[in-house]
């Protein structure tokens, strides 16, 4: 079936101004969500903002701290708004705010080009501006990158299809090349955009070019790439390469699910089961527990509904074709990622954010599609049913004060961080400025607290006391600590690591006091500045 198209008055225009009304509808939920104090900050977050302070000082650092497969594009903009705003939590869910405002407004417009309607652009728009809890998580609270890499990878598609119109037009070339080159950088995500879109946009230049004009429209999209990507290029260049095609690779999380098939199967059970429940919204992306029960299996029929027209979708040759077999391939592309790397690992759901805009835009299709048999009425009550179980699930998420809309999908790593200032005081009217902890205490007290207090993630969190060194994000915080002739000791959820602390001391013949705050356990007071690698914390007494 072909859809016709609206009159001339739906142009690119149109499309950008419910666009920009989506957007608009966006805000006003995040802004009730940030009002509410719904987001409990966290140690990567805080990392980020450790970064941004660190850069108004001066620093310019590539990466995230510690993690080479993300660059520091997210610092950056975070430091922007510490300037504008002031240092604290808030600024750093403004941009996040700011990036998914543009998120939506780009998912609306690709709506637009891919079914041809304005009817499209404001039906994906507002399926995206009141997403999942899934969705709402990782675009308000900032985890180095996803919000960058959404945004950019929506635009990375729009100037795709641009080129594919007019494929001579060398700045569209010039800024493709660039956008990707940034996204890269910024984290490898945007992959999952970038290969899809470059085929396209390789496919319509040799069709289109010939010769020297050819290589010259090639030789500029290499070029502003490698712009782009600039941090990347010359990290690689200083003889980093390696790391960082590991990094990109998931080296981090490599060997968390075996190997081989097994891994293979644990990755294809992951999406099944988690990956989809937490992209549909029918489960918060920390936890298994059904959302607003009596709306879920019309909700789960729809999407299901949505997934299965794809292939059909993307057979119907219109205007869109080009559209949603680009986002049909970003799709593909990125279940295949997920699937056969090590990030197949993560059942969090975060790596499924991306699905939202395809899902919302072949939702659209579908909606446009049924509309001349069945009375509009039906679209937008189809449309009101999936944004009403998305606010009731967020709603259910948020009134919850543990652990609220929250990243840590490991109980053990939720703390209720409405003691912070509490622990802050008692540390600093103690004099217990330097010490150990784990890897969600560290970071939050460090960047809280001006960074007066600073604990480094040198202790266990896990039942089993497993220990990373990449826990250890920022070396200098490590040399004051080791300076320091004074320590103290703060731990989370772990009373097997507080017994073992406890016999380790009385060993070694340390005298102490404890205090509890919250979900922090204090050992303070020490008679001596033990250090960790001087107890037995290996294994589990």
């Amino acid at each position: 079936m072909i859809i016709a198209s609206d009159s001339p008055a739906a142009t690119q225009r149109s499309f950008w101004l419910w666009g920009a009304f989506s957007a608009l509808v966006a805000i006003v939920l995040k802004v009730g969500l940030l009002a509410a104090d719904a987001f409990p900050f966290n140690a990567d977050e805080a990392v980020v903002a450790l970064m941004a302070r660190h850069i108004l000082q001066g620093a310019r650092p590539a990466f995230f701290y510690g993690q080479a497969y993300m660059g520091s594009l997210d610092a950056f903009l975070v430091a922007g708004a510490f300037r504008l705003l002031g240092e604290g939590v808030l600024p750093i869910r403004v941009v996040q705010l700011l990036l998914y405002a543009g998120t939506v407004a780009t998912t609306a417009v690709l709506a637009g080009q891919a079914v041809g309607t304005r009817r499209a652009a404001v039906l994906a728009g507002l399926l995206v501006a009141v997403p999942s809890v899934n969705v709402t998580l990782y675009t308000t609270v900032s985890l180095g990158g996803y919000g960058e890499a959404l945004l950019i990878g929506n635009c990375l598609l729009l100037v795709a299809l641009a080129i594919a119109r007019r494929p001579a037009a060398w700045p569209a070339v010039a800024l493709w090349g660039f956008l990707a080159g940034l996204g890269f950088w910024a984290f490898g995500l945007t992959l999952v955009y970038a290969l899809p879109a470059l085929v396209l946009v390789a496919a319509s230049l040799v069709r289109a070019l010939k010769g020297r004009a050819l290589l010259g429209h090639v030789a500029l999209l290499a070029g502003m790439a490698c712009i782009g990507a600039l941090a990347w290029v010359v990290q690689a260049v200083r003889g980093g390469l390696f790391d960082l095609l590991s990094e990109l690779g998931g080296s981090a999380v490599a060997g968390v699910s075996g190997g081989g098939l097994a891994a293979l199967g644990s990755h294809v059970s992951s999406l099944l089961i988690f990956g989809s429940t937490a992209l549909f919204g029918l489960r918060p992306p920390w936890e298994v527990r059904w959302l607003a029960l009596p709306l879920l299996p019309l909700v789960f029929g729809f999407w299901l509904l949505v997934a299965g027209r794809i292939p059909a979708s993307i057979q119907r040759h219109d205007e869109g074709l080009t559209a949603r077999r680009l986002l049909a391939g970003m799709t593909a592309i990125l279940l295949l990622g997920f699937i056969l790397s090590p990030f197949g690992a993560d059942p969090s759901g975060r790596y499924f954010v991306p699905l939202s805009v395809p899902m919302a835009v072949f939702a659209a299709d579908l909606l446009e599609s049924i509309r001349p048999r069945l009375p509009v009425a039906w679209a937008a009550a189809l449309v009101g049913l999936v944004v009403g179980y998305n606010l009731w699930g967020t709603y259910d998420s948020a009134r919850r004060t543990s652990p609220g809309l929250t990243t840590q999908f490991d109980r053990v790593t939720r703390i209720d961080h409405r003691y912070d200032q509490a622990l802050i005081r008692f540390l600093e009217d103690r004099g217990e400025l330097r010490g150990y902890t784990n890897y969600w205490v560290a970071y939050p007290l460090a960047f809280l607290s001006q960074e007066e207090l600073v604990f480094v993630p040198h202790l266990p969190y896990h039942a089993d006391f497993r220990y990373t060194p990449r826990d250890d994000r920022y070396a200098p915080y490590a040399a004051l600590v080791a300076e320091s002739a004074r320590v103290a000791y703060i731990t989370t959820h772990f009373p097997a690591l507080n017994a073992r602390l406890r016999e380790e001391f009385a060993r070694q013949g340390i005298d102490y006091r404890e205090q509890r705050i919250g979900d922090y356990q204090v050992f303070y007071a020490l008679s001596a500045p033990v250090r960790p690698e001087a107890l037995d914390l290996a294994a589990a007494p």
